[in-house]
């Protein structure tokens, strides 16, 4: 009977739900029907308020995209970025990248990108490490201890060791390996007590040795079964050089069959494992031609990026869009030389007054680029430069009082001094170049109101390298590279002048024991303030005797394409020294938020 109850009570329930459910949905039913359906037929009279609003709606959407768009553009800026291909022309042929020979610009400049030295110049002309970490010297200046850095490894993936710096520095002291480096080694002993260290026991004390630390090492384990006198000539040198510098050999490339017009283009791809950081460029092209013009139209053109080794900006690119015009100081002196040894350049009254003749400023001033005048055998920056004892300055009145004290007569105004039967006339060699024949032409000028007859002799490359090296000339114009330290032995100790001498360097044959001992006394110190006061008796003897003519500091001429960011503008110590930072440049451009 309960049991009955309760399905009786649970029926009426669920019979009530479903009535009040269908009551719900009636009910929905009308308002869907009143609320909505109804009102379709009204859209058409509010169809222009809804569209309005739909309007807006979409004007307020694109005006805040605008908006953000605009502000990212506002937060964004141009800058370098990594990539692109670099390619650089170079005036001359390439024919070795080994830096135990390079030596032309195209030579230098690929073997600059591929060889890396212990030591390299930053953007201050400041040694740093390249391969290594640093160096000690012991207090004799005698012996120098080198550290590499750790994990060196050639552009072959074999591990770079001390071994390799020693067999490099000893193939340079090898005379069957004819390197133009090896009078500069002679006598010094290398030792390698463990793979990151490198002792070098030098026969006399010497505080410049680490500038010369700076050549590229090359490796032992490809170039040890050469022997030394085939190593000029080895395929390693032009065909696949392996180094470990911030680019690696790819490729070269040889076009033109008319030695004119042939140009060669050297291909290198980035080293990813370069001690200073991979390089940022995607690839560097040496295109190296004899034919300046072909080379200036390709730059022209665009085809080239950089342009080096020519005499001077043409007159086709000066008006050019985007042209960079490169102009960095060489530490180097262009000079006079005045052959000391005989005729009347050996007369020190003559060539006191052929200085003092001189107005050297506005010569500079001719030859459209900024520069520093060079006043004595040093230069300005350099450690020991003395001011006070510059070359006589220019003073023309003083200069004929001089000749004429000496001897020196000018019979009528205008005609050339003479001495008895001997004529002040001499002749003055110098290289066949845009610039120099602008110098020669106002010394020319210049020495011609003291009454003096000179004859220029200009040459092209090949005999004046000729004349020089056998000093057949009188006076000579060349320019001498002077670098960062003051060691100036080569140019003007007595001893260079000698036919002996390795590199007979010393082009006014000039002899003063006082001078060459000085020079020696300033070379074996290591403390920078007894430097300076050993140098001076040299420079005192050098205003003194007045070997030279100081003109000024030659510099490098670089064109680009453009802006390259990373290519700093500083002095530099050769023309190759551009590239120290290559590894850094960068040629493209995109906008990056701040």
């Amino acid at each position: 009977m309960r049991l009955r109850l309760l399905r009786l009570r649970f029926h009426r329930r669920w019979r009530k739900g479903q009535r009040q459910v269908e009551a719900f949905g009636s009910q929905a039913e009308q308002q869907i029907d009143q609320h909505l359906f109804r009102r379709f037929s009204r859209l058409a009279q509010v169809r222009r308020f809804v569209l309005s609003w739909a309007a807006l709606l979409l004007l307020l959407i694109a005006g805040v995209v605008f908006q953000l768009l605009a502000l990212s553009g506002y937060y964004q800026t141009l800058k370098p970025v990594p990539g692109g291909v670099y390619q650089e022309g170079v005036v001359g042929t390439f024919s070795n990248a080994n830096p135990l020979y390079a030596t032309s610009d195209v030579d230098t400049t690929v073997s600059h990108l591929i060889f890396a030295g212990l030591f390299t110049y930053n953007n201050h002309n400041q040694l740093v490490g390249d391969l290594a970490s640093g160096y000690t010297v012991n207090s004799t200046a005698k012996i120098y201890t080198v550290h590499l850095k750790p994990h060196l490894t050639w552009q072959d993936g074999r591990p770079l060791t001390s071994a390799d710096v020693r067999f490099t520095y000893q193939t340079i002291q090898d005379p069957d390996a004819e390197s133009p480096l090896q009078s500069s080694w002679e006598g010094v002993r290398i030792k390698t007590p463990d793979a990151r260290t490198i002792v070098f026991t030098l026969p006399d004390a010497l505080a410049s040795f680490p500038y010369g630390l700076t050549t590229g090492i090359v490796p032992q384990h490809l170039l040890a079964r050469i022997p030394p006198v085939e190593l000029r000539s080895a395929d390693f040198n032009s065909v696949n050089p392996v180094g470990a510098g911030p680019f690696r050999w790819r490729a070269v490339q040889v076009s033109g069959s008319d030695p004119d017009s042939a140009e060669q283009q050297i291909v290198l791809a980035p080293f990813a494992h370069y001690q200073g950081g991979e390089p940022k460029l995607q690839e560097f092209v040496v295109r190296a031609s004899t034919n300046q013009a072909q080379l200036v139209a390709a730059f022209k053109d665009g085809q080239l990026t950089g342009l080096e080794g020519i005499d001077g900006v043409p007159s086709t690119l000066k008006h050019m869009s985007g042209l960079t015009v490169h102009s960095p100081l060489l530490t180097a002196a262009t000079m006079v030389f005045f052959k000391t040894s005989d005729g009347v350049l050996a007369d020190r009254s003559v060539r006191q007054a052929l200085v003092r003749s001189v107005n050297v400023s506005q010569l500079i001033a001719q030859l459209g680029y900024q520069t520093q005048v060079v006043r004595e055998p040093l230069l300005p920056n350099q450690l020991a430069y003395q001011p006070k004892l510059t070359q006589p300055s220019f003073n023309l009145t003083a200069a004929a009082k001089r000749l004429t004290n000496d001897g020196w007569i000018q019979s009528t105004p205008g005609s050339v001094r003479h001495k008895g039967k001997q004529t002040l006339s001499f002749s003055l060699t110098a290289a066949d170049t845009p610039e120099y024949r602008l110098v020669t032409r106002a010394l020319q000028q210049a020495w011609s109101q003291l009454g003096v007859q000179l004859t220029v002799q200009l040459e092209d490359a090949q005999v004046f390298q000729s004349a020089l090296n056998n000093h057949d000339y009188q006076a000579v114009l060349y320019g001498i590279s002077l670098g960062v330290d003051p060691d100036v032995f080569v140019y003007w100790d007595a001893s260079q002048a000698d036919l002996r001498s390795a590199n007979r360097l010393n082009l006014s044959e000039w002899k003063n024991t006082t001078a060459s001992l000085a020079l020696e006394a300033g070379r074996t110190r290591l403390n920078p303030k007894l430097r300076i006061i050993k140098y001076k008796p040299f420079l005192q003897a050098w205003q003194h005797d007045t070997p030279a003519l100081g003109l000024y500091q030659p510099r490098l001429l670089y064109l680009t394409n453009g802006p390259v960011a990373g290519l700093g503008e500083h002095n530099l110590n050769t023309a190759a020294d551009r590239l120290d930072n290559v590894q850094n440049w960068e040629i493209r451009e995109a906008k990056v938020t701040d």
